[in-house]
This record gives C-alpha cells, sequence and structure tokens, in this order.
C-alpha cells in the first residue's frame, strides 16, 4: 500500500457493482447508494458523484476503511488509486 501521508482518490465502477453495500457499511461518509440500487462516491460536500470514473479523494481518517472496502467488494469494482494513478486497492492492485 502507499505510504500514509500519500494522497488517494476513489471511485466506483457502476458496471460492476453489485449492490452489496458493503462500502456503504465501511465508509458511509464517502459512498451511498442511488435511486438505482448502485453505490457511488461522494464528495466532501455529501453530493453523489454519479458521472462515470468520477474520483473523489479519500479522507485521511477513513483509508484503512476505504482499502478495506475495495478489498472486500464481491464486484470488484472500487478503485483505489495513489497521487501517481497507481492502484493502491480493488483491480490492478497487488493485494
Amino acid at each position: 500500500m502507499a505510504s500514509d501521508n500519500s494522497e488517494l482518490t476513489v471511485h466506483i465502477d457502476q458496471d460492476l457493482c453489485t449492490g452489496d453495500g458493503l462500502c456503504v457499511q465501511y465508509a458511509p461518509s464517502v459512498f451511498e447508494f442511488d435511486i438505482d440500487g448502485l453505490a457511488y462516491v461522494k464528495g466532501p460536500d455529501g453530493e453523489l458523484r454519479t458521472a462515470e470514473g468520477e474520483r473523489v479523494d479519500v479522507p485521511s481518517s477513513l483509508r484503512l476503511d476505504i482499502v478495506d472496502a475495495a478489498k472486500d467488494c464481491p464486484g470488484e469494482c472500487i478503485h483505489v488509486r495513489d497521487a501517481s494513478d497507481t492502484p493502491v486497492a480493488g483491480p490492478g492492485a497487488d493485494d
């Protein structure tokens, strides 16, 4: 995993989302369901980011929760990346 002080972003691939909800349980301030039953990321303003591939910054206090959500996601749809766009957790990451 990236060093503890590097910035991370997260996004969800809705085409792969199973609507299981583990991510919402891990970090409800970052993930939320929309009316379509799929999970989306939320910005710091609390608004859902529904544009395809839209990323939000991972709050430093939630780094572990976001990484765990990506690792445990049954749809393997949560992408966590560092500042250099390298996968940290989720698809493409060295878990």
